[in-house]
């Protein structure tokens, strides 16, 4: 079973960065494609960012897109999002999540597309 475990989360000055992980055990990442959602209190999950498993294609919400970056190694089993730039907006709690097909990455970021998912890590964003 696929298991999914956040890190890097924290406080930072807007403006600032973040480089938040995402561990993969369990299983091999090479067939899964991986997504980034955000959510705050009295809100839905929110798509940030998906990359697909082999071509590595990756797709962004409009609202971070030139400021995010998702990256991949397979080989370590780790996802990575790097966050410049940021907002007081950006502020939520970041959780990644996997699902063993690509169609589950693409302009619309769903979280009903995603069967595994992390618990999350909390990025604050805030002077």
């Amino acid at each position: 079973q696929l298991q999914l475990v956040e890190s890097g989360g924290g406080s930072v000055q807007p403006g600032g960065s973040v480089r938040l992980s995402c561990a993969a055990s369990g299983a091999t990442l090479d067939y899964f494609a991986i997504g980034w959602f955000r959510q705050v209190p009295g809100k839905e999950r929110e798509g940030v960012s998906c990359i697909r498993s082999m071509e590595r294609k990756t797709y962004y919400a409009d609202s971070v897109k030139g400021r995010f970056t998702i990256s991949r190694d397979n080989a370590n089993k780790l996802v990575f999002l790097q966050m410049n730039n940021l907002r007081p907006e950006d502020t939520g709690v970041y959780f990644c999540a996997a699902e063993n097909s690509d169609y589950a990455c693409g302009r619309r970021i769903l979280e009903s597309e995603f069967e595994h998912w992390g618990h999350g890590t909390q990025v604050t964003v805030a002077l």
